[in-house]
């Protein structure tokens, strides 16, 4: 049995868009007579943040319509009670090449039939290159498939091909554009709750002063910068009269600890304390967060808090926000790996290039110099400090 479940009306402006009866700037008409639209992207946090201006653009044109995240176990945990732009989460099995684990017998089979007597209208494919999704949207039963193709991919409906250098948020907005949706932002916007501020609170008080979070870690680990250099900015910082934060999750536990431990001033480690919701929360009262290219970076930036992430050059082109007022993407030139020196820009598919990819894991971020690092950091810790004068002024 799937569980479909239920989220807030989103906080939408309705003044942002309507449907239309006329075929919509991005080339593509709209689809008539839409109730019920799926989407695919059971993706990691991220890769969630960069949908989010996407599923606003097509909340706003079609906003008498359901749209149902189907995701992942952590979106209905996180989605669920929460206001935004899906308006229910449904969690799929396991398929190969979507979302890993083992199904039980005949559960995929449940799932497409449960998705056919949805009936969904338009059933959009926004994971990947489609070798996988594009037969498990192409299976749902909607009226209308839209979404990403690479090469070797089955076709949908309507396609734009999957290239894999395009800032991800872009990539997003292209997708919703094969129905007509037109862009009402850029940036992400990830909806708080009061929950989720007093969840961080009760774990770690709310901030006495500017408060700056860095995170070490990453999943990848040549998105790692080291643990010495995090500590240079960290002492920095905390010299500049800011509480200093080190967090990550469980399995992080021996890096934030040698962060914290190669400080000459005292920092707080927060490993494993916090959910994806209680670290929105508390990344929302932060003035600053220094962090590799992970999810709790993109989270930070989509709750509304100033940002410096260290970026591998590949990495940078997409998934770093335009903006340098609030965000300051510090970028790696480092293109050969480190060990075997194979171009890592451009053996990216290499069942296709013939390649044998490089299964090497070095830190390709090495070069960021640190003394870079602390100056943007040291920047935008002041710009927050002149912020909250002008804020107290004007009360």
């Amino acid at each position: 049995m799937i569980d479909k479940i239920r989220v807030p009306p989103v906080y939408l402006r309705r003044s942002v868009g309507t449907a239309r009866a006329v075929p919509a700037a991005t080339g593509f008409d709209l689809v008539p007579d839409v109730r019920k639209i799926a989407l695919l992207r059971p993706s990691a946090l991220g890769d969630y943040v960069f949908t989010l201006p996407a599923l606003y653009a097509l909340k706003a044109t079609y906003p008498d319509a359901e749209v149902t995240l189907l995701g992942a176990p952590w979106h209905a945990r996180v989605l669920s009670g929460r206001p935004g732009p899906v308006d229910y989460v449904a969690v799929i099995p396991p398929v190969p090449g979507v979302l890993g684990g083992d199904s039980a017998p005949g559960e995929l089979d449940a799932f497409r039939r449960w998705s056919a007597g949805e009936g969904f209208d338009i059933a959009l494919q926004m994971h990947g290159g489609g070798r996988n999704s594009n037969p498990l949207v192409g299976s749902l039963g909607a009226r209308v498939t839209a979404g990403l193709r690479a090469a070797d991919a089955p076709p949908l409906d309507r396609w734009v091909p999957y290239v894999y250098y395009q800032p991800e948020v872009f990539r997003m907005l292209e997708v919703v554009g094969l129905v007509g949706a037109e862009p009402v932002a850029h940036t992400p916007m990830f909806e708080l709750t009061a929950d989720d501020v007093a969840q961080a609170r009760a774990v770690l008080g709310p901030p006495a002063r500017p408060r700056v979070v860095l995170h070490p870690g990453a999943s990848d680990r040549r998105r790692r910068w080291p643990a010495e250099r995090f500590a240079v900015v960290g002492d920095a910082l905390a010299a500049a009269g800011a509480e200093v934060l080190v967090t990550g999750i469980k399995a992080e536990r021996e890096l934030v600890d040698e962060v914290c431990g190669r400080m000459r001033h005292p920092a707080r480690p927060s490993v494993g304390e916090l959910t994806i919701a209680g670290l929105a929360g508390l990344l929302s009262e932060c003035a600053l967060v220094v962090s590799n290219d992970t999810g709790p970076l993109h989270l930070a930036a989509a709750v509304g808090t100033r940002t410096v992430g260290l970026f591998w050059i590949g990495n940078m082109i997409n998934a770093a926000l335009p903006e340098r007022g609030r965000h300051r993407p510090l970028i790696s030139w480092t293109i050969h790996c480190p060990e075997c020196g194979l171009d890592c820009t451009r053996d990216i598919y290499p069942a296709r290039t013939g390649g044998t990819g490089c299964r090497h894991a070095p830190s390709f971020i090495v070069d960021i110099p640190a003394v870079e690092v602390e100056a943007e950091a040291l920047d935008l810790l002041a710009a927050c400090r002149e912020e909250e004068a002008l804020a107290r002024a004007y009360k």
